[in-house]
C-alpha cells in the first residue's frame, strides 16, 4: 500500500509541523465530524474502505477536513497518490501527471489518485486538460475547494465527478479535536491541561474551523509555558487569558467573492424584510468586521427600501440614499453608523412589496402578452389628424385633481398589476383615492 510519506519522513516532518498537521488522522476511524459525508453506510466511506473510489470534488469551508480526507484516501488506497498544486501548477504539470498515470496503469495496472487542492484556482484551460483522463479513469480526481464548484469548476468536469459537501464542524467535534490534541503523543502529549472556560473560548473563536481551533490551542500552550528552565513535571494549565492573548481578535470566515459573502448579505436583507433590527445589526456587523465594501451594503439597503418597503414608507428610500452618499464621502469607520441607521429604519418601516410585484407583473405582460395600442385620447397631439383622437380629460380641471378616464390599453383593467399594501402611506393613499372616486361618482 502506498502512503504519502514513509514513517521516517513523517516523523521528521512532525518535529516542526504545526499541531494541526501533526494531528491529522491516518484513517477514517480518527476522522472527526462530517457524518453525512463519511459516516457509517455513506457512499464515500464504502468507496474508501473498498478502495473503489471514483472522482470526487470535496467542497466546504476552510478547516472542515477536506485535505485531511484526501490524506486518509492516500493512506488507505493501493492506488498511487499524486498531488498537483493548483496555485503553481500548469497545464504541462497536469499532462505530465496524466501521462505518468497512464503509463502506470498500462505497465503495472495500478490506478492513480490525483489530488488537486483549491481546484477552483485552476483556469478553464487547466480544468479542461483533466476531462478525458477523468472520463476514461486514467486518473481518479480528488479535488478540494472552498468555493461553490457549480460556479467555479467546469460543468463537464462536475458531471464526471461526485460533489461531496463538507460543513463547518460542530462544537462537539471541535471539542473532540481539542481533547485529542491535548492527550495524543503527536500532539501536546499530556503536557498541558485546559480550563473549561479556555476550551469554551477556543471553540467560540474557531467558528467551526478545526484547523483554527488547533492553531489557537498550540499558540495558547506557548503562552502558558513558563519562560526559561525545564518543562514542569505537572501539566501546565492553559487559561482563558492565555487563549485570548494568543488570539486577541476573532476572525469569522468571510469571503467577499464566495458563498459566505452571499449568505450573509442574504441574511441581512431577509432580516430587514422581516423587521428584526437586532438580526440586521448582527449581519451588518459581520460584513463591516470583514471589511466589506460599505457601498455594496448601502446598495442592498437601497434595494430593500423599494423592494420590501416601497410606498408604505417612501422616506425609506431617501434614508437609504443618504446612507449610500455617506459611505462615499465619509467611509469607514464612521459610516458604520449611517449604515446602521438606515438598516434599522428599514427594519422598523411598514412593509409593502407592491412596487416590485407591480413592475414584475407589468413586465411579464409586456414580454408575453399581445401588442396593445396606446388609447387614442392619450396619444401625442403634435401630429396631423390628432383632432380625431377624442378628448383628453385634464385631471387638474376637476375638484379632486382626479377624473375617471381610461389609461390602460384595451384588454387590461385597473388592478392588473398594482395591488396596494395594507400598511403605511400606501394604504392611506389607496383609501384616499377610493374616497375620491366615490365622491366623483356621487357628484355625477
Amino acid at each position: 500500500m502506498d502512503t504519502l510519506f514513509s514513517n521516517v519522513e513523517r516523523y521528521k516532518r512532525n518535529l516542526n509541523a504545526p499541531l494541526a498537521v501533526r494531528m491529522r488522522p491516518q484513517t477514517l476511524d480518527g476522522y472527526v465530524g462530517q457524518e453525512a459525508a463519511v459516516g457509517e453506510g455513506s457512499w464515500l466511506r464504502r468507496a474508501i474502505e473498498q478502495d473503489a473510489l471514483s472522482s470526487i470534488i470535496l467542497y466546504g469551508p476552510a478547516g472542515t477536513g477536506k485535505t485531511t480526507l484526501a490524506r486518509i484516501i492516500a493512506n488507505t488506497s493501493h492506488a498511487a497518490f499524486v498531488e498537483v498544486s493548483a496555485v503553481t501548477g500548469t497545464v504541462k504539470d497536469l499532462r505530465q501527471a496524466i501521462d505518468a498515470a497512464e503509463s502506470r496503469l498500462l505497465t503495472t495496472g495500478q490506478r492513480t489518485i490525483l489530488f488537486i487542492d483549491e481546484i477552483h484556482r485552476f483556469n478553464r484551460t487547466q480544468q479542461d486538460a483533466l476531462l478525458h483522463a477523468v472520463e476514461d479513469r486514467v486518473v481518479v480526481l480528488v479535488g478540494a475547494t472552498t468555493e461553490n464548484p457549480f460556479f467555479e469548476v467546469n460543468s463537464a468536469l462536475i458531471s464526471r465527478s461526485r460533489v461531496i459537501e463538507l460543513t463547518v464542524l460542530s462544537d462537539d467535534a471541535i471539542r473532540t479535536l481539542i481533547d485529542r490534541a491535548l492527550a495524543d503523543e503527536h500532539g501536546l502529549a499530556g503536557r498541558f491541561s485546559l480550563e473549561e472556560d479556555a476550551e469554551d473560548e477556543i471553540v467560540t473563536l474557531a467558528g467551526g474551523d478545526g484547523r483554527a481551533a488547533l492553531t489557537t490551542l498550540e499558540l495558547a500552550s506557548q503562552m502558558a509555558m513558563p519562560s526559561g528552565g525545564d518543562a514542569p513535571s505537572d501539566p501546565v494549565v492553559i487559561t482563558r487569558e492565555h487563549v485570548i492573548d494568543a488570539n486577541p481578535r476573532r476572525g469569522l470566515s468571510y469571503d467577499k467573492h464566495g458563498d459566505m459573502h452571499y449568505d450573509i448579505i442574504s441574511a441581512f436583507i431577509k432580516s430587514m424584510r422581516g423587521s428584526d433590527p437586532d438580526a440586521a445589526l448582527y449581519w451588518l456587523a459581520r460584513m463591516i468586521d470583514a471589511g466589506e465594501d460599505p457601498k455594496f451594503i448601502a446598495r442592498r439597503i437601497m434595494i430593500c427600501a423599494s423592494e420590501d418597503i416601497g410606498n408604505a414608507d417612501p422616506q425609506a428610500l431617501l434614508v437609504a440614499e443618504a446612507a449610500f452618499k455617506a459611505t462615499e464621502v465619509i467611509g469607514y469607520p464612521e459610516c458604520r453608523i449611517n449604515l446602521a441607521q438606515a438598516a434599522i429604519y428599514n427594519c422598523l418601516a411598514p412593509k409593502s412589496n407592491a412596487a416590485e410585484m407591480g413592475i414584475d407583473a407589468a413586465l411579464e405582460e409586456v414580454r408575453r402578452g399581445p401588442r396593445r395600442e396606446v388609447p387614442a385620447h392619450l396619444r401625442d397631439r403634435h401630429r396631423p389628424g390628432s383632432d380625431e383622437y377624442g378628448p383628453y380629460l385634464y385631471p387638474h380641471n376637476y375638484p379632486a385633481g382626479w377624473v375617471e378616464q381610461r389609461y390602460l390599453p384595451d384588454g387590461l383593467e385597473r388592478g392588473a398589476f398594482y395591488t396596494p399594501g395594507p400598511r403605511g402611506w400606501e394604504a392611506w393613499r389607496a383609501e384616499a383615492a377610493s374616497r375620491d372616486r366615490l365622491e366623483q361618482d356621487e357628484g355625477q
